[in-house]
């Protein structure tokens, strides 16, 4: 070995020019092996990469570069995702272009992402910002559109008046814009959609044959789609004095056993009655317009105080002709959702009942447990929410009472129905996707507006519609709509001065189909069927638990929509999905209250010093790495002062992938520790002059050529395991195991040629094992050793079944019902040595501390649990 120190500087450099100029990682689309497409959400070029990222980017590269050795065609593709508001908020802030600043942006992180060593075929890189990829995505919305799965519609909006632009719900912080501060309105406007809603039940359904993916993740998008079971009814209306109106209010809800506990009826502010009402009120037009700059979040809406307003309607109740319900427009109820209109019950609903308590309305109490006596039952501040229906009854509710809460509802359903004035109905809560977004940087709508002929599509051979680059942020709003040049067109139809649609995509359409387009990135239409058909779907997906609904909803919509136009014949785009844990490190501040970065402290004795004030510095707790908080550690001075591998190898060391795992500056040092042994002890292997001879080793016989055996061969087994289930920290425990045994075995004074085989041996299938997490370090001692071939084109070895065949057996040791210790016995050991020798061990001992031992339990091959008093 040249050095006996493992200098990473140098190494990683070259083989990561020698991976490529050997094209080790490009996937091919047509292979006689089994394919395998591992795939991580793809990232936003915001300027760097972070430790999140090389998190992320690590474990889907130990999954591809596992599945390439046990003889898979990988496809492990990066793209960018590219489109976005933080670009014009660069262009704004610091005078750049938005596409100057955001491939720049790529081309540093596509550096930082090399020098991880991924194994990433380069050749399938796009951005979405790449006029070849959106001229893809806008002929399948026009297809999308012609097949009814696109519609343009008035909807109410977030509208920011100082940024002339929608605001999705995240976007308003307490009712106002994020960026301009300006108090956001409720407005009207023609909005693009996509018509998800079309689809509910089918993407709901299908998540039970999502199987191998987190439970957690299927049931937030079993909530987000809100499949309900439950009644559509009409109210008769009458004025103040009891005359009929000729209007009617149609309400949804899920609890029509509860009619008799109503007490009002409450509507959107936007709803066609609250709209005929307001005009002779000038206390209804101010209520209106206290509701439009609440927004529309549901978060928003919940943390308000519930407000209405009286129309001076009523609604009839359905089955007591001397009760009628007060009609209120309120805060609470969203035009979008449901019918805009609800009855409310406040003894059995929360809202309701701050809501009656605040307008001094009836609470009438309907359900009860069962055998309760209605005159007993009384509601206080809280309401009364019954969580097992099967144990309550209906109460003070007419032809109702004593019926289950089951049979109450049908009852009523039958009676409404046979009145003509309701219906069963099925509803749910997901609504069709607006994609319309009023700002530049996104992909331009292929639409054209012409007086005469009225919405038209852009001819496909007109495609892509390219953003023009000859645009400034001088003025608020979308520069788009002050381009007359380029907004200005003639109609396709009958050649009339017509204009451009000026808004742009909700970028999650960028994102819900870009999987796809990497299984053929160069092809003329959105994606090749025959690729497509090979690659999807994504095998393991691997991202944030933050895209549980909107993306990857999204994505399962977008490849149904792809597949009705023709483009695709499967269903779903994600057989496997993962979603990691964060990157975390303690924050700290200084006496100001200032955030420090984690490189500006140090410590003093048991202070902590800011190195460049020479104050003190508080220490706060460990949080998600951010800007805004200082604690982010920069990936490029990892590797540069420890290389790729010591920064991969301790971000899958220690914490199961799932969960967050903290950053520290002594698990990297000890990760750096950890590299250096694996080189010298290779070293030492590779001085031994012996090659290895199959009939010698198994027929070997010395207790420590077996020894040293059995543990490569239950390394092979587990490790391949382990990744296969995403279990890297086991792993990683797996590894440590094999080097620990390959360390002892070469400290034996005595070393026959048979043990210097089985060191070997086991020195290369370490290699082997370690090299999908440390690669560079992998491809330097397969060289050293004096392997053929590269480490990464090497198959993944193979165990030998009959080594791993135990004749020991690790019993647990508790005290008490506490775990304190481990120990090993032969099988069929008998009692009393392992009683004996477990009251001998060092830790039982010392977790005694003087109790006396009542009796010991021996459960044979298993546990020994020691009772003390």
């Amino acid at each position: 070995m040249s050095s006996e120190r493992y200098n990473p500087r140098g190494v990683e450099t070259k083989w990561q020019k020698t991976w490529t100029d050997a094209g080790s990682f490009l996937a091919s689309n047509t292979s006689d092996k089994p394919k395998y497409y591992v795939l991580e959400m793809f990232p936003y070029p915001s300027g760097r990469i972070h430790m999140g990222h090389v998190r992320n980017y690590t474990m889907g590269d130990v999954i591809a570069r596992f599945r390439k050795a046990s003889g898979y065609n990988v496809l492990h593709p990066m793209g960018w995702d590219a489109f976005g508001m933080p670009a014009e908020n660069a262009a704004i802030e610091r005078k750049v272009h938005p596409k100057s600043w955001t491939y720049e942006n790529i081309a540093t992180m596509r550096g930082q992402l090399k020098s991880m060593g991924l194994a990433i075929d380069w050749t399938r890189e796009f951005a979405t910002c790449d006029p070849e990829y959106y001229g893809h995505e806008q002929r399948m919305f026009i297809e999308f559109h012609n097949a009814g799965l696109v519609e343009r519609k008035v909807s109410v909006v977030n509208w920011d008046p100082v940024d002339q632009t929608v605001l999705a719900n995240e976007q308003v912080i307490d009712g106002r814009g994020w960026r301009s501060g300006a108090e956001v309105e409720k407005r009207e406007l023609a909005q693009w959609f996509l018509k998800i809603s079309d689809m509910s039940e089918e993407l709901l359904s299908a998540l039970d044959t999502l199987t191998d993916w987190p439970e957690k993740v299927r049931l937030m998008q079993r909530n987000w789609i809100g499949k309900s079971e439950g009644l559509r009814f009409s109210f008769v209306l009458e004025d103040e004095d009891g005359n009929e109106l000729d209007d009617k209010l149609t309400v949804y809800t899920t609890r029509h056993d509860t009619i008799f506990g109503a007490s009002f009826c409450a509507i959107s502010a936007d709803h066609a009655l609250t709209r005929k009402a307001a005009a002779g009120s000038n206390m209804i037009t101010a209520f209106q317009k206290e509701c439009a700059a609440l927004g529309t979040s549901e978060e928003a809406i919940e943390r308000a105080e519930k407000k209405g307003v009286p129309l001076g309607i009523y609604a009839r109740h359905p089955f007591d002709a001397a009760k009628r319900l007060p009609v209120y427009a309120a805060n609470f109820v969203l035009i979008g959702y449901g019918e805009g209109a609800v009855f409310g019950c406040p003894a059995h609903d929360q809202r309701d009942l701050d809501f009656a308590r605040k307008y001094d309305l009836d609470v009438i109490p309907v359900v009860a447990p069962k055998g309760t006596e209605a005159a007993s039952v009384e509601v206080g501040t809280e309401a009364l929410l019954e969580k097992d229906t099967s144990t309550v009854h209906m109460i003070n509710s007419g032809f109702l009472d004593g019926m289950s809460v089951e049979d109450a509802k049908a009852e009523v359903a039958r009676r409404m129905a046979d009145a003509g004035i309701g219906e069963r109905k099925t509803n749910y809560r997901l609504r069709d996707w607006g994609v319309s977004r009023q700002r530049y940087w996104g992909c331009p709508i292929p639409f054209i507006h012409c007086d005469a002929c009225g919405v038209v599509d852009v001819p496909l051979a007109d495609l892509p519609v390219v953003l023009p680059e000859d645009i400034n942020f001088d003025k608020p709003g979308n520069p788009l709509e002050r381009h007359e040049e380029w907004k200005s067109v003639s109609c396709p139809k009958c050649n009339a001065p017509a204009q451009r649609e000026t808004d742009t995509f909700d970028t999650f359409i960028d994102s819900s189909w870009y999987f796809a387009r990497f299984c053929s990135p160069h092809s003329d239409q959105p994606v090749d069927t025959d690729a497509a058909s090979y690659w999807m779907p994504v095998d393991q997906y691997i991202g944030g638990i933050e895209h549980a609904i909107l993306h990857l909803l999204y994505s399962r919509f977008f490849v149904r929509a792809m597949r009705k136009v023709g483009h695709l014949d499967f269903d779903e785009p994600f057989k496997s999905l993962f979603t990691q844990g964060m990157v975390i490190h303690e924050t700290y501040r200084s006496k100001s209250g200032e955030w420090i970065v984690p490189t500006q402290v140090a410590k003093d004795g048991d202070n902590l010093i800011d190195t460049v004030s020479g104050e003190s510095v508080t220490l706060g707790p460990a949080e998600k790495m951010s800007k805004s908080k200082r604690n982010v550690i920069d990936p490029d001075d990892i590797i540069e002062q420890y290389g790729a591998d010591t920064a991969r190898w301790f971000m899958l060391s220690d914490t199961p992938p799932e969960r967050d795992i903290e950053w520290t500056e002594a698990g990297v040092v000890g990760a750096w520790r950890f590299v250096q042994r694996i080189w010298r002890l290779v070293g030492q292997v590779a001085g031994d002059d012996v090659s290895i001879v199959p009939d010698v080793l198994h027929k070997a016989s010395a207790a420590n050529v077996a020894e040293l055996r059995k543990a490569t061969h239950m390394a092979i087994a587990s490790v391949g395991d382990d990744i296969s289930n995403l279990r890297f920290n086991r792993a990683i425990a797996r590894i440590y195991e094999l080097v620990n045994a390959l360390a002892a075995s070469l400290s034996s004074d005595d070393s026959p040629d048979v043990l210097k085989m089985a060191q070997r041996e086991a020195a290369v299938s370490l290699v082997q094992l370690f090299a999908p997490m440390m690669p560079h370090l992998a491809e330097e001692c397969w060289q050293t050793l004096g392997c053929d071939g590269l480490a990464c084109d090497a198959q993944w070895p193979n165990h030998d079944a009959s080594l791993l065949v135990s004749d020991k057996v690790t019993f647990v040791v508790q005290i008490n019902g506490k775990k304190r210790a481990e120990l090993e016995f032969a099988k069929n050991v008998e009692r009393d040595a392992i009683e004996e020798a477990c009251l001998r061990h060092e830790n039982v001992v010392r977790s005694l501390d003087g109790l006396s031992v009542r009796k010991v339990i021996v459960v044979p091959n298993k546990l020994v649990n020691i009772v003390a008093g």
